[in-house]
């Protein structure tokens, strides 16, 4: 674990606006800087970027944080490769806490290694195989495209890959999926095959495809589960295209590799792929992050419809309202890799808006054969439809909308019981707005003028969660004065229950502005929670005979009196004694 103090010094060096401007073009709009949001499409700037507060919000989407936060949820890293890519900026070298020495730290280093030397060899050899360049040629792929998306090739030789390697019997390589070993026998998994890399969001390669020449089974090999591959929760291209998906706002997923690099090839840059196994949650959930638009790309056989199906069944979990997934099905006989290079990308794209919204595609599925003309066809419809839309947990709007059309299908209206049954409050920063909490509006004014925190006593007690939260993060701002700021407790309570209040209240300093006059806030709203702890402290007096109050009782009671100071306080009876 990296020490907090050095996360603060390293956010206390670099500049949030330095950091985003690198990936994002920022202009300059009064005491902020503004661009359209790079994690949802918009055309009207609402990404805004405090040089001061060094934090960022999108008063679109919702998405805020630090220049940590922002390396984490734009260019894909981890938390402490943001770290150390922050602190190599400014010089600084992240402190050795004995993470590097521990085994599965070393073994992970080393199989990232064995990676990367793999690629390199699959590379060169692309090059100095006559067979292979002609037959990607007769795909139509162009060397420039080869050479973006790092394809190779594995000779045709049971140990090839000893010539790109310092130990070939290294359990290293049986570990990393690149070697095969039993029975006396060691040899190379992937053997003349192009091989497409499969890269991490950090651009580590952890895994391959390997694409058969010409006739042969497997048509596709995969790298096997590993520990740097789960390909369940891998996209092919997802590093390679990332900006371009985030910038069209919409992704496009098809099935196979040389799908997603004609595709691109062509234009169509916000393509990626799956690794030979259907869409999963993680997938959905990982692409929603990216964008708002999701279009699930498949061949329009009877396969092609079976995995849309998945496709769909593992979406409705991530599914949020204000997202969208569509299923386009291409004609018979073409995927995207045929299709692009025949119509074009512009007859590409005009499909991909004319894809099928998930709800459409839903409705039309499960009515196959169904006679809704008769009452028992409508019910049967109603029992098909309503357990898909009890899934749609984070997207009660449009659930509620789908069960309005189920209704005017089968008419058969859900109790509603059943319309609320798992339904949650909406996700992410497309949710209804809701009046702020006077926990909220302290530390907002607290954020924009972090010195007030002198004027305020402690909290006497609590009264409710946020309050709770709002004394923990007072006693840090209070323990920690260099931490009284958005940047610094947002990184202090990063993953812990108060992070959401610091969220909120941060959100709430970029809506106020530097000149906003904050301190009427600060002080209806600590009153307001006096009263409260008074009160509360008062109900809890009841019944008390006064040798049963403690001092401690006494003195928390009668300073939030003092605070208050409000006449309508004087009508609550003080414990006596």
């Amino acid at each position: 674990m990296i020490p907090q103090d050095f996360i603060h010094q390293v956010l206390d060096r670099v500049d949030v606006v330095d950091v985003i401007d690198h990936y994002v073009p920022l202009k300059k709009k009064g005491a902020n800087y503004q661009a359209c949001c790079p994690f949802h499409s918009e055309k009207t700037p609402s990404f805004t970027v405090s040089p001061t507060k060094q934090f960022y919000h999108c008063f679109g989407c919702g998405a805020h944080g630090t220049a940590i936060s922002f390396l984490m949820e734009y260019a894909g890293m981890g938390f402490v490769g943001a770290v150390k890519d922050l602190a190599s900026r400014v010089g600084m070298e992240v402190p050795d806490d004995g993470q590097a020495a521990r085994p599965e730290n070393d073994n992970r280093d080393r199989l990232y290694a064995s990676m990367e030397a793999a690629a390199q060899f699959y590379k060169d050899q692309l090059k100095t195989s006559d067979k292979v360049v002609n037959y990607l040629k007769g795909r139509g792929l162009e060397g420039k495209t080869a050479a973006h998306f790092g394809l190779g090739y594995a000779p045709d030789d049971w140990q090839g890959l000893a010539k790109a390697v310092a130990d070939y019997q290294s359990q290293d390589l049986e570990t990393a999926g690149l070697v095969i070993a039993g029975e006396g026998k060691r040899y190379d998994r992937f053997r003349d095959r192009v091989m497409f890399p499969i890269r991490n969001e950090r651009g580590k390669v952890i895994a391959f495809g390997g694409r058969v020449i010409g006739q042969g089974e497997p048509k596709y090999l995969n790298s096997p589960e590993t520990p740097l591959f789960h390909k369940g929760r891998e996209l092919y291209g997802l590093f390679e295209n990332r900006r371009a998906i985030q910038q069209a706002g919409r992704a496009v997923v098809v099935e196979g590799y040389m799908d997603a690099v004609m595709l691109g090839q062509y234009g169509v840059e916000n393509a990626l792929a799956t690794l030979g196994t259907a869409i999963t949650p993680d997938h959905v959930g990982k692409l929603f992050k990216l964008v708002d638009d999701v279009i699930f790309a498949f061949d329009g056989d009877a396969a092609g419809r079976k995995a849309a199906w998945r496709a769909l069944e593992n979406s409705l979990p991530r599914l949020t309202d204000g997202k969208r997934a569509a299923f386009l099905f291409l004609p018979e006989g073409e995927d995207p890799d045929s299709f692009v290079q025949s119509a074009g990308r512009e007859a590409f794209e005009r499909m991909c808006d004319q894809a099928k919204p998930l709800s459409d595609f839903l409705f039309e599925e499960l009515s196959t054969n169904i006679d809704t003309a008769s009452e028992e066809g409508k019910v049967r419809l109603f029992t098909l439809v309503e357990p898909y839309l009890k899934q749609m947990t984070n997207a009660p709007l449009l659930a509620r909308s789908l069960r309005q059309r189920l209704a005017a299908i089968s008419g058969v209206v859900a109790s509603e019981r059943q319309q609320r049954s798992g339904v949650r409050k909406p996700v992410g920063g497309m949710a209804r707005q809701v009046p702020p909490t006077s926990p909220r509006i302290v530390l907002q004014a607290l954020l924009h003028r972090p010195e007030r925190l002198k004027t305020l006593s402690e909290l006497p007690l609590s009264e409710g969660q946020t309050a709770g939260q709002l004394e923990a993060v007072l006693a840090v701002m209070r323990e920690h004065p260099e931490l009284a700021n958005i940047r610094g407790l947002l990184e202090y309570f990063r993953g812990q229950p108060e992070e959401t209040l610091v969220q909120a209240a941060a959100a709430g300093v970029l809506e106020w502005g530097e000149d906003y006059d904050s301190e009427p806030d600060l002080r209806g709203a600590w009153a307001g929670l006096m009263e409260q702890a008074a009160k509360q402290q008062s109900a809890a007096f009841k019944g008390k005979k006064p040798s049963e109050i403690s001092p401690a009782e006494r003195s928390r009671y009668m300073a939030a009196l003092k605070e208050k100071k409000l006449d309508r306080l004087s009508q609550v009876e003080p414990p006596k004694g």
